[in-house]
């Protein structure tokens, strides 16, 4: 019962985003008026191509190709870039030392590292993997850096002096502490991933997502390539609200301790 009246108000709550989304598909509309279905196709003219899209006999494939290269960089981005982070931000020398080691990373351009990539591994599958997990990583490891140093110290110590081991310390006072850092970090790095998956895709000619849009502008067929960046969008927010906004409502639980009785689920 707890979690089905969890869903209730998550869903509900989605209310809230699903008006900024037709706020958006408002101006959308108004941009076509204003510019022109060549220019820009209208919502609808979009969602007939998406439908047609999704109806052929391409999408699954292409789609799973995406979703599988972006799922696995992001994976590796979030895994080890929020392990390096935790661990430095144990230590003041390693947060010094890779502080700019990670400003200098995120001040490369995304374009420069599929380039790099292509010429290091070859325009395959694999290129966009490697530059979503590239491009992706410092993020991660920003988050989990910040959330070990900045954890409360006074209560590790107070565990400490209670007998309390370091693996439960971990677990039961920084880790939560850690999260809270982690899962906004993690949503950027989502959102990164897509974007940079698609355009290494596109570049290296490797298929997937990317690879239609090239064939899209190619032909220059711009209601395909808006359907096409609908779709990437779309894939963003599931990846977004449908996996990493309930997996924190999960591991979070602990922040509704402090609500009002009648307020708790």
């Amino acid at each position: 019962m707890p979690r089905l009246g969890w869903l209730g108000r998550y869903l509900w709550g989605g209310w809230a985003s699903a008006t900024g989304i037709f706020c958006l598909f408002a101006l959308w509309q108004f941009g076509s008026e204003v510019y022109g279905g060549f220019v820009l196709p209208t919502p609808l003219r979009t969602f007939a191509e998406i439908a047609t899209i999704v109806q052929g006999p391409v999408f699954r494939d292409v789609a799973a190709q995406t979703c599988m290269r972006t799922f696995l960089g992001f994976a590796l981005a979030a895994g080890l870039g929020g392990l390096a982070g935790a661990v430095a931000g144990y230590s003041v020398a390693a947060m010094r030392l890779l502080k700019p080691v990670v400003a200098v990373i995120l001040s490369v351009p995304q374009i420069s590292w599929i380039i790099l990539v292509m010429i290091w591994f070859g325009a395959t599958g694999t290129t966009p993997v490697i530059t979503v997990t590239v491009a992706a990583l410092p993020i991660s490891f920003a988050g989990a850096l910040e959330g070990v140093a900045t954890r409360d110290r006074s209560l590790d110590a107070m565990a400490r002096v209670y007998g309390v081991g370091p693996l439960r310390r971990f677990a039961t006072i920084t880790v939560p502490h850690l999260l809270s850092y982690l899962f906004p970090a993690w949503t950027i790095t989502a959102g990164t991933a897509w974007k940079v998956a698609v355009m290494a895709e596109l570049l290296a000619n490797a298929g997937g997502i990317g690879g239609e849009l090239a064939t899209a502008r190619t032909m220059f067929d711009i209601p395909q390539v808006t359907a096409w960046t609908v779709i990437v969008a779309t894939f963003a927010l599931i990846t977004d609200y449908g996996i990493l906004h309930p997996l924190r409502e999960s591991l979070e639980s602990w922040r509704r301790a402090g609500q009002p009785r009648d307020a708790a689920p």
